[in-house]
């Protein structure tokens, strides 16, 4: 059968939580770095395409790609592993505790920074001859997303900052659906289908992603947007994973787990219908 039951991945999803909470420093590190460097190149594959047909959801279908080969390839993203990770905890696997778990998101985003930030200045390189020249429409296309994704919020004060947060919730909630496709199928095929809707909706909605963002403003900034670190961590980067965690966690796994691992007893057929039988007809 190539497909598993909810009550088969959430198996999984609990027991792959576990794991990336014992997984080594060095690996987490450098599963997130990886991580950041593929989906960093998606998001250029993605705007690429926009760019040059002119349509969004062209970007939006194409830039699954880069989740689905770094998913494949067992590496992580820090709005994985929100969701996943606290499952152990509540199974109370042996050995998990939330300062493990945090040591665990600490250090998969410190390795998604990492390869963000490389990729960022690689493809910042590219697109301006070595930082001689400037960027062509891909790297203004860039600029001008960032810019509006920091000043444009940061512009509506507090109503901008819980838009992000309220879209980073969205965001976590498909991406996190995308983590989970991975382990509801058998074949390669069904895996990669099963991640690509998710992920599809999430850009094309163009809710906020922590290690997309990663990238995204990084490089805009590279590439001369006129707006500071700090106006990208206060209007963008922190709501955004404050959403990511909420939505990863509230509104993905835990409904998973509590309905497929902690079932609520079956109501008895039998009894059930007893009590809401009709009264039988009077003969008199």
């Amino acid at each position: 059968m190539s497909y598993n039951k909810p009550a088969e991945f959430v198996q999984t999803m609990i027991d792959t939580g576990e794991a990336k909470v014992r997984t080594s420093t060095r690996d987490l590190i450098l599963r997130g770095t990886m991580a950041g460097i593929i989906l960093s190149l998606a998001v250029v594959v993605a705007i690429t395409a926009i760019v040059q047909t002119g349509v969004g959801i062209v970007g939006a279908l194409v830039f699954p790609v880069g989740f689905c080969i770094l998913s494949l390839m067992g590496y992580d993203l820090l709005t994985g592993v929100f969701g996943l990770a606290p499952l152990a905890k509540f199974e109370s696997r042996k050995g998990i505790t939330w300062s493990s778990i945090l040591r665990c998101w600490g250090y998969v985003g410190l390795g998604n920074l990492l390869g963000s930030l490389l990729v960022a200045f690689l493809i910042a390189l590219t697109f301006t001859m070595n930082f001689s020249v400037e960027a062509g429409a891909v790297g203004q296309k860039f600029i001008g997303a960032a810019t509006a994704r920091t000043v444009g919020y940061a512009e509506h004060g507090m109503n901008g900052w819980i838009t992000v947060f309220v879209k980073g919730i969205l965001c976590n909630l498909m991406v996190c659906l995308g983590v989970i496709g991975n382990m509801t199928a058998r074949s390669v095929a069904g895996k990669i289908a099963a991640m690509w809707l998710p992920i599809f909706i999430f850009f094309a909605l163009v809710f906020e992603h922590a290690v997309v963002n990663m990238f995204l403003f990084p490089l805009g900034m590279m590439l001369g947007a006129d707006f500071s670190i700090a106006t990208w961590l206060n209007w963008n980067l922190i709501p955004t994973v404050l959403g990511n965690l909420v939505g990863g966690l509230l509104f993905t796994c835990v409904p998973l787990y509590l309905t497929h691992t902690k079932t609520a007893p079956a109501i008895d057929v039998e009894n059930d219908a007893e009590i809401y039988a009709e009264p039988a007809l009077s003969t008199k």
